[in-house]
C-alpha cells in the first residue's frame, strides 16, 4: 500500500483543513499561501476537493475510484453516497466512537485484530459497516492501553446521530446509515462528481 510521508500540518495546510478532523490537536504556526496564488483552473479546485477526501478518510486512489464506482451505480446523488461509504469504513466507525485518536490509529487497530462487527473479528479498515451492526472491542483486547488511553481522551468528542456508543461494553451500533447532514467533513462532493464525469 502507498504511503503519504508528508507531513500531516503542511498537507492541511495546503489542503485548507484543519487537522482537528483527522484527530490532531495541534495547529500549523505557518501561514497558508493559498491567498498569494493566482487565478486557479477548475480542474485544479475539483481535484483539490478530491485530494481533500481522500486525504481525511486515508484513502488511495484506486481504492477511491472503486468507491466512486460504486457509488455512482446506486440510488441517490453520487456524491453523497460516496460519502456514505467513506463513512461507513470500520476505521471510520472506530475513529467516530472514539476508540482510536485518529482514523489512521483506528486503521492500525482494526489491522492488528482489536475489533470485531457482530462477533466476529474482522481486520480489513475498508469493511463496510451496515444499518444495525454492532461494533465491539474484542474482550481480550479491552485491556489494550491504546485503547483505554484513547477512550479517556475522547470522552468528550461527540458521537454522530447515526452512531450509538455504548461505553461499558465499550462497542458501538450502527443506528443507520449516515446522511449528509451527519458528515461533518468540509467537502464539496458535486466538483468530485464532477471531475470524475470529464
Amino acid at each position: 500500500m502507498a504511503r503519504d510521508r508528508e507531513p500531516i500540518l503542511k498537507r492541511c495546510r495546503y489542503l485548507g483543513i484543519s487537522p482537528t478532523l483527522l484527530g490532531i490537536d495541534k495547529e500549523s504556526n505557518r501561514k497558508s499561501a493559498a491567498g498569494k496564488q493566482k487565478k486557479v483552473s477548475e480542474y485544479a479546485i475539483q481535484l483539490k476537493e478530491k485530494q481533500k477526501l481522500k486525504f481525511i478518510y486515508g484513502v488511495g486512489e484506486k481504492q477511491f475510484k472503486k468507491y466512486f464506482t460504486l457509488a455512482s451505480k446506486k440510488k441517490g446523488k453520487t456524491g453523497e453516497v460516496l460519502l456514505q461509504i467513506l463513512e461507513t469504513r470500520l476505521d471510520n466507525v472506530v475513529f467516530r466512537l472514539g476508540y482510536a485518536k485518529t482514523r489512521a490509529q483506528a486503521r492500525l487497530q482494526v489491522t492488528h485484530g482489536a475489533f470485531e462487527v457482530n462477533g466476529q473479528k474482522v481486520d480489513i479498515p475498508s469493511y463496510l459497516v451496515k444499518a444495525g451492526d454492532v461494533v465491539s472491542v474484542r474482550e481480550i483486547r479491552k485491556d489494550n492501553g491504546t485503547i483505554k488511553l484513547s477512550v479517556e481522551e475522547n470522552a468528550s468528542r461527540l458521537v454522530p446521530a447515526w452512531l450509538e456508543k455504548d461505553i461499558e461494553k465499550l462497542s458501538g451500533t450502527v443506528l443507520a446509515l449516515p446522511s449528509r447532514e451527519d458528515v461533518d467533513i468540509p467537502v464539496e462532493e458535486h466538483l468530485i462528481v464532477e471531475l470524475y464525469s470529464k
